[in-house]
């Protein structure tokens, strides 16, 4: 979701107001730890101030759910755990059930399957305690609190609310018998109630549609995209955790950033072997054409690190000049690019070779599909093992540290900030949407694709 994107609605009276359980699956955009200094609010309802409830990421990066209602003991949970990995799909569970006999187990909360058990604050709600949230006419709102309190920025998938019901994590996930990995039951077995829902964000005309048979459809403030990143296939994106040195601003998932020094920012995902194709559109910059598109294999070690020549070992960047750099040097001069331009990147790492493209044209003749032969490539010199971070990772860079640049990458999430691909074209396992043709042989970075490139 971007910052001012949200989805509201009105219930209406609650098959069982003091037993309910919530699950949706969730991946991380700004983290405090990162410098996002708000909160982000995921699932919420708001009253006043004594009378509210939300499910949100706290200012440090800990899970934070609470039930305030101005008559008795609302309940608070806050997590010892930290979930600040922009990587990973979180799988969130929580359930309020406070006519339980046992304290303990009036509000629960799972993890990837898992209930967790450490909180830093454990507050019980009362012996049935009415919850503020899953009440008649009562507002509530995915992806903000209804006072203006922060925005979620990250993304959501498959999220349930069952009135009247306390589930298991095991009733919307199980560990893939394959992978061993907690995987979303696509349509589980659960029981709705009267306020309960089950959104998709399938359709692209109406993200909020309920899909549980109750036409409970929440309302859509803003603008909101529908990502090919999912649970089932996890794809790269920019790393807001790499940004010590880098300085930027991350939205749109973190596919967008912006930043006003010259290191550089690299990705979630790295690649070690395979061949691989992504794109970048060139947004904005406040002054000049000093954006640099590339690839990495170490980290930034200062701030006045530019892509592909000072601190240059192991990164390979085409500035805007038209250079392609290469551990220090210019290796070739070609086109240059500007506000507006895609640049397509297609690394070859069984044979060492990358290729630039602008606009849908590879530069300098080139043909990624040449292998060993490298028709217009530049020769990464490195080999992916014995870079100093033991993979390469797509980067960008912005070499003008008085101004600052804003980039959209597109790793086949079908998006350049929040404007869809017009061309949608897939790699050669089906997967991704790119705005050019993605050269044969060559794949979209996600975790499909990567256990097949290895």
């Amino acid at each position: 979701m971007a910052a001012t994107t949200y989805l509201t609605d009105t219930q209406g009276t609650p098959t069982n107001n003091l037993k309910w359980t919530w699950s949706s699956w969730i991946k991380r955009g700004e983290l405090a730890a990162a410098g996002h200094a708000a909160v982000e609010n995921i699932f919420t309802t708001y009253v006043d101030a004594s009378n509210l409830f939300y499910i949100r990421f706290n200012d440090t990066d800990y899970i934070d759910i609470r039930n305030m209602a101005s008559v008795g003991t609302g309940g608070r949970l806050i997590t010892n755990a930290i979930y600040r990995d922009p990587s990973a799909w979180y799988h969130v569970v929580v359930v309020y059930d406070s006519a339980n006999a046992s304290a303990g187990d009036r509000m629960r909360l799972y993890v990837n399957g898992v209930e967790e058990t450490s909180f830093s604050l454990d507050t019980n709600p009362s012996s049935s305690q009415v919850c503020t949230m899953n009440a008649d006419t009562r507002v509530v709102e995915l992806g903000r609190r209804s006072d203006g309190s922060s925005n979620f920025t990250g993304v959501l998938a498959h999220t349930h609310f069952c009135d009247g019901q306390a589930y298991a994590a095991s009733d919307f996930g199980e560990t893939d018998a394959t992978s061993g990995i907690w995987i979303a039951k696509s349509s589980p077995s659960v029981t709705y109630g009267n306020n309960g829902f089950f959104l998709k964000y399938q359709d692209t005309a109406a993200f909020g549609d309920d899909s549980s048979g109750n036409t409970n459809d929440f309302a859509l403030s803003g603008t909101m995209t529908q990502t090919k990143d999912t649970p089932d296939n996890n794809f790269c994106t920019m790393n807001p955790l790499n940004n010590y040195l880098f300085n930027g601003t991350y939205s749109n998932g973190n596919n967008t950033v912006a930043t006003d020094v010259k290191c550089w920012n690299s990705t979630t995902l790295g690649m070690t072997t395979g061949k691989w194709y992504w794109e970048t559109k060139i947004v904005s910059s406040t002054s000049g054409s000093d954006w640099t598109v590339g690839f990495a294999g170490k980290t930034a070690t200062g701030a006045s690190d530019d892509g592909g020549s000072t601190n240059g070992t192991d990164v390979f960047h085409f500035r805007a000049t038209g250079a392609v750099w290469n551990n220090g040097s210019t290796s070739l001069t070609t086109t240059s690019y500007t506000s507006g331009d895609i640049i397509s990147i297609a690394l070859d790492l069984t044979n060492n070779k990358w290729y630039v493209g602008k606009n849908g044209t590879w530069l300098n003749s080139g043909d990624p599909t040449s292998g060993a032969t490298g028709t217009g490539a530049v020769g990464t010199t490195t080999a992916s093992g014995s870079t100093t971070a033991g993979a390469y990772f797509p980067s960008v860079s912005y070499l003008d540290a008085a101004q600052s640049g804003t980039f959209s990458t597109n790793f086949g999430n079908g998006y350049f900030g929040t404007t869809i691909v017009s061309s949608s074209e897939s790699d050669d396992a089906g997967i991704g949407s790119f705005e050019y043709d993605v050269p044969a042989g060559y794949y979209a970075l996600c975790t499909n694709n990567l256990g097949d490139q290895s």
